[in-house]
């Protein structure tokens, strides 16, 4: 019998916790991005690995040479700001970031952190600065090591802005940090340029690879990253 109670009244319906707004969900073709823009940078870099000089090292030059660097005033203070920034403080950020997400129960997002702003740097910069052995621009105006590229600091640059838009920023602030990420990159890469520590296609390449990078592992933590956002919906993130 139809209990006479219920009519008119819409079918029962499942209730699925709303899904919290961080982090991000890894974006549609995330994998075959983050390939093709890692390609793209170990493709450049064998081709600076052959006899003859690469058909972009005319444009290094060039760029090296209107980069005047040296000097005093409120551009200097700017470049080696930013090359302390991207230096020693480019790794302890992450690392504190990384706590203190783990501090709050959110380990699926530190995890994811650490992995593309710190285990990458390690496993994907150093081999390519390794591999191509790449010698620096003359006169480099702060301490550099061997390996010109790709450029660490503009990966790690590149990565951080990445890492931070999907686990701290909500749909609508993250429209602005993309903004002010892409200006920040963009400065690093002039810093590094203007301060004759790398070549103007070795940033280009340090941004390829940090790019392609944190796409592969956005798509590979993705699915500890939609269960981080569940559980935050529910408010049971220790679980």
């Amino acid at each position: 019998m139809i209990d006479p109670t219920s009519a008119g009244r819409p079918p029962l319906m499942p209730s699925f916790p709303s899904r919290h707004h961080v982090p991000a969900p890894a974006p549609r073709g995330a994998l075959l991005s983050g390939a093709a823009l890692s390609l793209m940078a170990l493709s450049i870099g064998l081709l600076l690995g052959g006899e003859r000089p690469p058909f972009f090292q005319s444009l290094d030059d060039s760029w090296a040479r209107w980069m005047g660097g040296g000097g005093s005033g409120s551009a200097a203070d700017f470049a080696y700001l930013l090359d302390r920034l991207g230096g020693p403080l480019g790794v302890v950020f992450p690392l504190a970031l990384t706590g203190g997400l783990c501090v709050y129960g959110r380990w699926r997002s530190g995890l994811f952190v650490f992995a593309a702003s710190v285990v990458a740097n390690m496993l994907v910069v150093l081999p390519l600065k390794s591999m191509v052995d790449r010698p620096r621009p003359p006169h480099p105006l702060v301490l550099v090591n061997d390996g010109s590229y790709p450029s660490g600091q503009v990966f790690t640059a590149v990565t951080l802005v990445m890492v931070i838009g999907v686990v701290l920023f909500s749909p609508r602030t993250r429209r602005w940090w993309w903004l002010f990420g892409a200006l920040y990159v963009a400065a690093m890469m002039w810093s590094r340029t203007w301060l004759h520590a790398q070549w103007l296609s070795d940033t280009a390449a340090g941004a390829l690879a940090g790019g392609g990078v944190c796409l592969l592992l956005h798509r590979a933590f993705a699915p500890l990253l939609e269960r981080e956002a569940a559980l935050a919906a529910e408010d049971r993130l220790w679980l």
